[in-house]
């Protein structure tokens, strides 16, 4: 006799033909993602040098801890990470209005200002330290044609003005990718709610703090979050432009974990993986607060 035949109510799952799919994508998780992060969080732990691994226990963080350079790049990160996305997606508001307003010339500025984000960190740090350069660059030029010569000054080159310079650079560079993703978003509001607003006589403002900003609230938290998880690994542009200096006023934890690791005279990477496993964590609960801290909002606005 043939077997019964299965149910059609029956939905278990048949794990041949998911671990056939699955395999592949998670042998590379394991071999580039997951043994590395533990691997690191090991080395931790050691003295690793070439002719050998030598268990220093938590010798690593506590030199970690005392550590003024490292401490000094992670005040950089954090500035970078929480600066820069506030003014990128502030700004690419901004931008996405004016072309939902369908300002003249809407599709020339749409590729204008998307075009940005095409280029690699690369050419986006050579093409503004080009700019930036004391003797020709275009923005001490600019100041001294209009009578502002004592405002020129090397922007990549003094402590004070590096970093902020480079949160600049970052925001022009994403501020067009955030632009297109607010100007779906925008496109995508309720119509009657928009035409409700202004048959009340709400101007632009009215509209943009009461109706726009609350309808895209969402949108504009998500952007947020993918702009300070980016700027947390900030490595490119710091390492092309600046290297961590003047004085480590652009060092990032990134920049600062690749010194360590291959261009000073120890050879241990021991030492950097302890910067990187400690750096992971502080990301990780970072993320973590700023969702819950999201979530938490959402609830009493609900």
């Amino acid at each position: 006799m043939s077997a019964p035949a299965r149910p059609v109510d029956d939905q278990r799952p048949q794990w041949g033909p998911v671990l056939t799919f699955l395999l592949p994508a998670l042998t590379l998780y394991m071999a580039f993602t997951a043994y590395p992060t533990v691997l690191t969080f090991w080395n931790s732990f050691h003295i690793v040098l070439p002719k050998g691994n030598t268990w220093v226990g938590g010798t690593n963080y506590a030199e970690l801890l005392g550590d003024e350079i490292f401490w000094r790049s992670v005040r950089n990160t954090m500035t970078w990470a929480l600066v820069a996305p506030a003014v990128e997606v502030g700004v690419a508001l901004l931008l996405a209005l004016a072309l939902y307003a369908k300002v003249p010339g809407a599709r020339f500025f749409r590729i204008v200002w998307f075009t940005p984000v095409l280029m690699s960190y690369v050419v986006v740090g050579i093409l503004w330290t080009w700019i930036f350069n004391y003797e020709w660059g275009a923005a001490n030029a600019l100041l001294r044609s209009i009578g502002l010569e004592s405002w020129a000054r090397a922007w990549l080159g003094r402590p004070t003005t590096a970093l902020p310079s480079l949160i600049l650079v970052t925001s022009w560079m994403w501020a067009g990718f955030n632009m297109v993703v607010l100007l779906a978003a925008l496109h995508s509001l309720p119509s009657e709610v928009i035409e409700a607003a202004e048959l009340d006589n709400c101007g632009w403002w009215g509209k943009l703090v009461h109706v726009i900003v609350p309808l895209t609230k969402s949108t504009l938290l998500n952007l947020l979050v993918l702009s300070f998880i980016g700027k947390m690994k900030i490595f490119d542009l710091v390492w092309i432009t600046t290297k961590g200096g003047p004085l480590w006023a652009t060092e990032t934890v990134s920049t600062y974990t690749y010194k360590r690791a291959f261009e000073w005279s120890t050879f241990d990477l021991g030492y950097p993986s302890a910067i990187a496993a400690l750096w992971f964590l502080m990301v990780v609960v970072a993320v973590l607060a700023f969702s819950w801290l999201l979530r938490q909002r959402e609830k009493l606005e609900f």
